[in-house]
Order: structure tokens, then C-alpha cells, then sequence
């Protein structure tokens, strides 16, 4: 028999005041959603995901795993129960949160564990600030007798340190029975996910919580909790790169996306940025103002200040890319130079060869991308437009200035420009620019 996850992720933002649905709004360069469902895959079985109506996008980012709809949002206790259908064989069942994305596996692995030797398991923690999160009522063997919500609570109880973090654990079967026992006599005529704690506890069941960090269990619903996740995950994608080798210059200015491996000895400079899907090798060293993406830099190579990478790009080793340089869809070969204010996209650039300033590849022609060709070891002087498709042989050298639309033959010179004409006595005579 299987353990089922249940992922409540219907919310719709609106304390972020977005269009997009909650559980869509990224950290680290990926939805929440799925930081939460990379985890819970490790742990569980199966994976049922509660969505709203008219979702789409949230659906096709949780396939394969399978997604019901809450048509109504009656509350969480009534969006649980929507996977009832889905747990047919499962052995126990654990209900999550979309907006609480930061769970890790080891704490669902101990919730687990201590879901199969007790009645019902809840995940708590003890917030630097209780604020208004409900309390946790547990007497000294840890059974847990009720959750108080704050607004309920006396003084007594807000005292308590222990704050409910509203993920829960118990036998599928348990699970259901008490969420279809759950009423909605309350101010909000809602279903409520935590009230089975109380039903549990009416029937003699053992009930313990499970204690983990606040960084993991804090929900996100606003632009300001979402910024404060976002900087925990930094921290520890910083520690983590650092601890493997890796130099940060200035740590705490350096962004990284969830998916970015750093070698060893690689150095980062100030401000660079890190967006989804780049590999750096060893030996790297990245400029300050640097902006990456879908890419990947081989050993030794150099890159930046103020360069930019974006998808589809390979920087060969020992290659560098200058400032104010941007790469996309583009290979610069082993030994290759860009160092200076050009575009090189959809291009091919060989071992060795030299781009000049003010260098582009005019890859696109208003309908269609086009792909430019340069040889090892060829010489491409500053200020060269490359009208693609066009492609410049080995050992070429394109004259400074060149708009360059048929092909360059290897070891070839080609100039491509009007001739300077000087005519004599049409400058600025005198002072003062009078003629």
C-alpha cells in the first residue's frame, strides 16, 4: 500500500494582488509549487494536487501527478476532501501546502515516521514571532489535546510557543472520516483542515507534532513573505556553492537560481546573476554586473564585467567574453575573444578567433533566425555587421567597419564599406566653427 501526499494549491494570491495563482509565484527562479513537490516526491508515493478552477499553467506543472478541483473554496478541511477519490489504496495520507514550499525532506521523513506509530502527526514550529498563528496544546508527554486559534486563545495559551503549522498525517482512511466530520460553524462558514485535530483527540486517538525550523514551515501569502523566502533560500544556495569550492566575492549581492552548479575555483564577482539552468566549470571567473541564463561556461574560461549569457550560449575553455557583451544561442570556442560592446546570437565562432568591438551577427531577418559561421583563428575587426546566414573561413580577416553578406573564404581579407572620399577646403575654417 502506498503514502499518499495531498497538496492544497488552490490559492489565488490575493494578498499578493496578482493575477497569477499563488503557488506559481517563483523563488529562486521557480514556481513555489514546485520546491514543494521535488521534496514530497522523495517521500511519498503518490502525489494528488488540489487545484482551483480555471488553472491551467498550476495543471500542466504538476503533471504527471494527478490534479483534482476544488470548485468551490470552502475552506482547507473541504479542499483536502477532494482527494478523497484519489487514496484508494493508500496506506496514509499527508495534507501540504502549496504556499509552505520550503519543507524538507528530512522533516517529512520524520513526520512520517511519527505518523506510523501514532494516530495523527501535525508539523509545528516556534516562530521567533508567535503572532497570530494558532497554538499548539500539548501536555508533557506531547500528546497534543487541541489547536487553539489566537483569536480564541486566552492568555495562557497565547503564551505558548508552539505555533501550528497546519500540515497533518494520519491513516487515509482516518484522514477522510474526520475531514467529512468537519462542520463550518464558524464566522467564516468554512471547512476548516485543523478542526480533525480536535475530532481525533474526542475519539482518545495519540496525537504528537513534529517540531521543525521556521524557515521551513512559514507560509508565503504576500509580496513581503515571498521577498523573505526568496532571502532564505539565497543564504543557504550561497553556503552551499561556497562550501563546495567555489569564491563569492561579495556573497550577499550574488543571485542564484535553484538549479546552478559552480565548480571549483570558481570566482564570482559582485552583483552577478544566476537565473535558472546554468553550468559553470572550474577555474571560472565571473565579473561583477554578470547575467547568466540557460548556459554553459567550460573551465578557465572569463566572463564579464557586465556580460551577458543567455540560453543556448557555450563559452569554450579558456574563452572570454568582455563587457558589455552578450551572448545567445551562441558557442565561442576554445581560446575565442569577445571583449568588447557586440551581439553574437545564433552564431558558431571557432577556436581561437577574435571578435572586435561593435561586432553583431544580424541574425534575424523579421520573419526567421539565421545562424553565422566563424572560423578558428579568424579576425573579425570592430564594428562588423554579419548578416546571417553568412559564414567567415578559418584564418579570415574581416576589415573594421565591414557589412559582411556573402560568405568569407578561409585565409581570405574581406572589406566591405564605401570608399573614404576627402574633399579639400569643406571642413571648419576659423574659429568658432565659422566656414
Amino acid at each position: 500500500m502506498s503514502n499518499a501526499a495531498i497538496i492544497l494549491a488552490a490559492g489565488l494570491g490575493t494578498r499578493m494582488r496578482s493575477t497569477r495563482a499563488k503557488a506559481l509565484h517563483p523563488i529562486a527562479g521557480r514556481p513555489m509549487l514546485a520546491h514543494l513537490l521535488e521534496a514530497v516526491t522523495q517521500v511519498f508515493d503518490r502525489v494528488v494536487i488540489v487545484v482551483g478552477p480555471d488553472m491551467p499553467a498550476l495543471e500542466a506543472l504538476v503533471a504527471p501527478h494527478a490534479a483534482v478541483v476544488q470548485h468551490e473554496r470552502l475552506g482547507t478541511g473541504h479542499a483536502a476532501l477532494q482527494a478523497a477519490a484519489l487514496l484508494e489504496g493508500a496506506a496514509s495520507a499527508t495534507v501540504l501546502y502549496a504556499d509552505n514550499p520550503l519543507v524538507t525532506v528530512p522533516t517529512l521523513r520524520r513526520l512520517r515516521a511519527t505518523a506510523e506509530r501514532v494516530s495523527l502527526a501535525l508539523l509545528a514550529m516556534r516562530p521567533a514571532d508567535p503572532g497570530r498563528y494558532g497554538r499548539v496544546i500539548a501536555d508533557a508527554t506531547g500528546q497534543v489535546s487541541r489547536i487553539v486559534e489566537f483569536a480564541d486563545a486566552n492568555e495562557a495559551e497565547r503564551a505558548v510557543g508552539l505555533c501550528n503549522a497546519g500540515v497533518v498525517s494520519a491513516p487515509a482512511a482516518d484522514l477522510v472520516r474526520w475531514l467529512r466530520a468537519v462542520r463550518n460553524d464558524n464566522s467564516a462558514g468554512e471547512y476548516y483542515l485543523t478542526d480533525i485535530v480536535a475530532l481525533a483527540a474526542a475519539e482518545g486517538a495519540r496525537i504528537e507534532a513534529v517540531e521543525a525550523p521556521e524557515h521551513e514551515l512559514r507560509g508565503i501569502n504576500t509580496r513581503a513573505e515571498l521577498a523573505d523566502a526568496e532571502a532564505d533560500v539565497q543564504r543557504k544556495l550561497r553556503a552551499a556553492a561556497m562550501a563546495e569550492g567555489a569564491t563569492l566575492v561579495q556573497p550577499e549581492s550574488v543571485v542564484f537560481a535553484h538549479d546552478t552548479k559552480l565548480g571549483r575555483d570558481v570566482l564570482v564577482g559582485p552583483n552577478v546573476v544566476f537565473a535558472p539552468g546554468v553550468v559553470v566549470e572550474d577555474e571560472v571567473e565571473i565579473r561583477a554586473f554578470s547575467h547568466l541564463e540557460g548556459c554553459v561556461v567550460r573551465r578557465g574560461a572569463l566572463i564579464g564585467p557586465f556580460a551577458r549569457l543567455r540560453p543556448g550560449t557555450i563559452i569554450e575553455r579558456y574563452a572570454h567574453v568582455g563587457n558589455f557583451v552578450e551572448l545567445k544561442a551562441a558557442v565561442l570556442g576554445e581560446g575565442a575573444k569577445a571583449n568588447h560592446l557586440s551581439y553574437l546570437g545564433d552564431a558558431e565562432i571557432g577556436a581561437g578567433a577574435n571578435i572586435g568591438a561593435g561586432t553583431i551577427t544580424c541574425n534575424y531577418d523579421g520573419v526567421n533566425k539565421h545562424r553565422t559561421e566563424i572560423g578558428a583563428g579568424a579576425f573579425i575587426g570592430s564594428n562588423t555587421a554579419l548578416v546571417a546566414p553568412v559564414r567567415v573561413g578559418a584564418r579570415a580577416l574581416v576589415a573594421a567597419g565591414s557589412v559582411i553578406t556573402e560568405d568569407v573564404p578561409d585565409d581570405a581579407m574581406a572589406i566591405a564599406r564605401g570608399r573614404q572620399a576627402n574633399k579639400p577646403g569643406r571642413g571648419f575654417r576659423g574659429k568658432g566653427g565659422k566656414r
